[in-house]
């Protein structure tokens, strides 16, 4: 058993200390006429302001500072967003609390302007306060306030930034999320696999594990408190769940030969698994209630990597049934079982979309690897990204981004070939690198906070 630190708790109970008190300042127009079009192809940047918060003493201020630079990055990271530089600032945090001068901000061809404060309360709960405005119809469009412990700003900030993309784009944020991964070191004849967990802007980084252990396909639960993942224990597969607010962990099962890609219903009651024996590998769901195992499939062929449609009714996988590596999709029962990968490669480790509407995956052709999504009738494929290896996609719950890990190529002497994380949206131009402190594989996205359902 590994135990978090008192901050880890503090963090992940943030959801309910955190309130939502009320609307700020003047009253909000029905519809103000500012809005993002996430729909095209390739969707210009919206230019925004994002001054620092005023701060109501010097800590506070320092506070505010630290704030409007992680709304920042998150706005700008989701490549929908263009801040302006804040030298070019006219008005200042303070002049900010009175009212905008728009044409102030108009002159810096700002579309959207941020405004917030920060202070302390007399019990010393944070009490941070922001709005949105749009600056070409001079009119605020939102305005929050939000309680919490000091000690949770950078959430705080996430939930902003949230709140900003949505009531910009109509769409649920995402920055308010977590990401589990396999965190690697060392030689690799003798690599070392941690299971570790960060914020979605390389935060808050922590190991859950020690290493005393192989660990592999972290995958989180509906309710984002527990992780299911593989691990082996005197050369021995387990399926073991984690618990993150205590760092428990509890064996799900010990399976005979191989067990893989373990991964929650949408309702959090079962696992879904392929587990491989006598040259065959099958797919099976264990009921976490009563421990039950019924298998899915039956036959001689490799099927591997199941994963759940959000309303649990499908599970899409990959198999070699019809000779080489493909996509099948198939009632939760097994039943009605339907190819629908047909493009030429070998396609693996597929991802139905939080929205239900595509489904992502890992091609191989040619020697080259590519990240992809298609419609779950296999319809309308496109690729991502392309590398030398891109491997294991992950949705964000808004299922408007995609992260997964990319290796380099060793040199001959085995030299290098560094794994990192990357991430892409659905248009395929915003690729980044995300930082992670050593080797990174085999991420998994949490789902949404409770505050952002």
């Amino acid at each position: 058993m590994w135990i978090l630190p008192k901050e880890m708790k503090l963090f992940f109970t943030f959801c309910l200390l955190l309130a939502l008190l009320c609307l700020v300042g003047l009253p909000r127009p029905a519809w103000a006429a500012l809005e993002i079009d996430i729909t095209k192809g390739n969707v210009d940047p919206l230019p925004v302001a994002i001054p620092a918060f005023y701060g109501t003493d010097a800590a506070a201020a320092d506070q505010g500072q630290r704030m409007a630079g992680v709304i920042t990055a998150n706005l700008e990271r989701s490549g929908l967003f263009r801040p302006l530089d804040p030298k070019s600032f006219i008005q200042t945090p303070e002049s900010l609390q009175a009212r905008p001068r728009f044409a102030d901000w108009r002159v810096l061809n700002a579309q959207a302007l941020v405004s917030g404060k920060v202070g302390v309360e007399n019990d010393g709960r944070l009490r941070v306060e922001f709005r949105l405005w749009d600056v070409l119809a001079g009119e605020q469009m939102t305005g929050l306030v939000y309680f919490s412990t000091p000690g949770n700003w950078r959430r705080i900030a996430h939930v902003i930034s949230d709140a900003i993309y949505k009531r910009l784009t109509g769409e649920t944020g995402y920055f308010d999320t977590r990401v589990v991964y396999v965190a690697e070191s060392g030689p690799r004849d003798k690599r070392m696999k941690r299971l570790a967990i960060m914020d979605q802007d390389g935060n808050g980084h922590r190991f859950l594990t020690d290493g005393s252990y192989l660990v592999l396909t972290p995958r989180f639960s509906p309710s984002r408190q527990e992780i299911t993942y593989l691990s082996f224990y005197r050369n021995e597969p387990r399926v073991y769940l984690y618990n993150i607010d205590t760092g428990r962990q509890e064996i799900l099962g010990e399976f005979p030969g191989m067990t893989y890609a373990p991964r929650f219903s949408p309702n959090g009651n079962q696992v879904i698994m392929s587990m491989a024996g006598d040259g065959k590998s099958n797919i099976y769901t264990m009921d976490l209630r009563t421990r039950a195992i019924n298998q899915l499939t039956k036959g001689q062929a490799i099927d591997t990597s199941p994963c759940y449609a959000p309303d649990g009714k499908r599970v899409v996988f990959n198999s070699d049934r019809g000779g080489s590596l493909q996509l099948y999709v198939m009632g939760a029962d097994g039943e009605g079982v339907k190819r629908i990968s047909f493009g030429k490669g070998r396609y693996a480790t597929p991802v139905w979309s939080p929205r239900g509407d595509l489904i992502a995956f890992t091609k191989q052709r040619k020697g080259r690897f590519y990240i992809g999504v298609m419609r779950p009738d296999g319809s309308g494929e496109r690729l991502l990204s392309e590398s030398f290896l891109d491997e294991g996609p992950t949705w964000a719950p808004n299922g408007r981004v995609l992260m997964y890990f990319r290796q380099k190529p060793a040199d001959k002497k085995g030299r290098g070939g560094r794994t990192r994380l990357w991430s892409v949206d659905l248009t395929g131009y915003n690729e980044r690198e995300m930082v992670t402190p050593i080797d990174a594989s085999d991420p998994a996205w949490s789902p949404l906070s409770p505050l952002n359902r």
